[in-house]
């Protein structure tokens, strides 16, 4: 699900950069089964550094005197489900059984015209007991 919070136009077109981040996410968590702690900061680096460098590479003006157009901020949130086999809890074994709730919410002053963001749930994280929350920020420079 993605969620273009924003009436300026973005500096990629958003069907690609739902692609560009759906396989950041797919790449980040290849083989993983359920959240780890250890390595939560790993994949939210390397979604965040897909992300920012496709952004980069699609907004690159073609001649390297000129400016880039935008300055970007990406933001990733990965969250741990609760545990989803309830049969476990019934035992008594676990105390916090089911999903867990998340709210994100953003805000910004600035053009209304040129700056905006966008907030993608990365579909695949289910499976694995996760909830992942990608948001792109774009400020235009001139």
């Amino acid at each position: 699900m993605a969620v273009e919070n924003s009436s300026a136009p973005s500096p990629m077109p958003i069907p690609e950069l739902t692609k560009v981040t759906t396989e950041a996410c797919d790449a980040a968590l290849k083989g993983v089964e359920e959240y780890d702690h250890s390595k939560v900061s790993e994949w939210n680096s390397q979604i965040i550094n897909t992300v920012l460098k496709a952004l980069i590479a699609a907004t690159a003006p073609s001649t390297p005197s000129t400016p880039a157009p935008y300055r970007f901020t990406v933001n990733s949130t990965i969250v741990q489900q609760g545990l989803i086999d309830k049969s476990a809890a019934a035992d008594g074994q676990v105390a916090n059984a089911g999903k867990r709730g998340m709210h994100s919410a953003s805000a910004a002053f600035w053009d209304v015209k040129r700056d905006g963001m966008w907030t993608f749930k990365y579909p695949g994280a289910d499976e694995k007991g996760l909830d992942v929350v990608v948001s792109v920020t774009w400020f235009a420079l001139s």
